[in-house]
């Protein structure tokens, strides 16, 4: 069965993206897209998933979204890059392999430095450290900036306790309820984080191995059903998963004050940000949130060396960025998802930024790849 070619520029994702390219390698069954949203900071990153996907369409508009978010989180992250990101589609008769991750480095050296990618989901630090022996364009190294799970839930614990102070007048998490979907690296190291700073935690996966590994590392998490997890009534809903959570009506059925979680792309559409914000719920972007593992990667390209310290740092910002952008929406009474959206852009498209691409990175064309490849 072959696909018509599509009109990219129509699709709701798509927003003013420099470029968007299908891959196809016939003897390993590498299969996906890569998308550069935005190249005016620097050089575009973002992690690679490799993930199952129903339709080449659904494949790129994940990838279309995905880019798109980091561009607006490395804006408000204040790192010298760009939004990128890239979607591996899984083949259950082709399995990821040595063949299939050198037919990948092959793919991303062909920008030349302009798209830098590492870990995201369905990929591991193993699968990192192969892909940088054929690539010099790999970040998230072990032994190095490593796996970005954990920097990225640190940030995501700062973004809640600067939503705590917000609703409660104090940034603590003692005594206060979380709810986490999703018990993977992240959302694992959230429960950790909550924990020992003596909240209530409840989760939720759709993987048993993953609840029985979390129940094995903390006794007093509560599970309860996955479809049952965003209903609770807590103080913080934490999406960790892999996105979408919000709609019309899973919105209207949240129970909690404040909603800050790890998963990219967790509204369905953008208007869904002012639908938390009209039924009093606290909305902190993911993007905003979530910035640590970005901030911890690209930490490895310091001129200076990478720095652990450095990056604790930098991540520890994130809760002032989040109490900014707080103040910011409260003052104006608008959805906080509007505000960092502006916020964001009012870096990225300044000006002076126009045309600017890191040194250490050559520029990419503006231009987009019409035609899907043919199934």
């Amino acid at each position: 069965m072959k696909n018509a070619s599509l009109t990219i520029e129509k699709m709701p994702e798509f927003n003013g993206h420099e470029l968007v390219s299908s891959f196809f390698d016939k003897e390993t069954g590498l299969r996906g897209f890569i998308g550069i949203h935005s190249t005016r900071l620097g050089p575009a990153t973002g992690g690679t998933r490799y993930w199952h996907y129903g339709s080449e369409q659904d494949a790129l508009r994940d990838v279309l979204k995905l880019s798109r978010a980091m561009t607006y989180k490395c804006a408000l992250a204040g790192v010298p890059y760009g939004g990128g990101k890239a979607v591996i589609m899984k083949n259950p008769r082709r399995l990821k392999g040595p063949a299939l991750l050198r037919a990948y480095a092959r793919v991303i050296n062909l920008f030349r430095g302009s798209f830098y990618t590492g870990e995201d989901v369905g990929m591991t630090e193993q699968d990192v450290e192969f892909l940088a022996r054929h690539s010099g364009f790999i970040n998230g190294l072990p032994g190095r900036a490593g796996d970005p799970a954990p920097w990225a839930a640190l940030s995501v614990f700062y973004a809640m306790q600067a939503g705590l102070k917000a609703k409660f007048g104090s940034p603590s998490v003692r005594g206060k309820t979380f709810a986490i979907k999703g018990l993977g690296k992240v959302g694992s190291e959230l429960v950790r984080l909550i924990s020992e700073g003596g909240g209530e935690v409840f989760g939720a996966d759709i993987n048993r191995q993953a609840i029985k590994k979390a129940m094995r590392r903390f006794p007093k998490l509560k599970i309860v059903r996955l479809s049952d997890i965003h209903k609770l009534k807590v103080n913080v809903y934490s999406p960790c998963a892999l996105g979408n959570d919000f709609n019309g009506r899973t919105i209207a059925q949240l129970k909690c004050d404040i909603v800050c979680g790890g998963a990219n792309n967790q509204l369905a559409s953008p208007l869904d940000g002012e639908r938390i914000h009209e039924r009093g719920i606290l909305y902190i972007p993911d993007y905003v949130a979530n910035a640590g593992g970005l901030i911890n990667v690209c930490e490895e390209w310091n001129k200076k060396g990478y720095s652990r310290d450095e990056v604790r740092r930098k991540v520890k910002e994130v809760g002032k960025t989040v109490s900014r952008i707080i103040a910011l929406a409260q003052k104006e009474g608008k959805a906080m998802s509007i505000v960092a959206d502006r916020l964001a852009e009012d870096i990225f498209r300044s000006p002076a930024h126009a045309g600017v691409v890191s040194k250490i990175a050559a520029p990419i064309p503006a231009r987009i790849s019409r035609e899907l490849v043919a199934a």
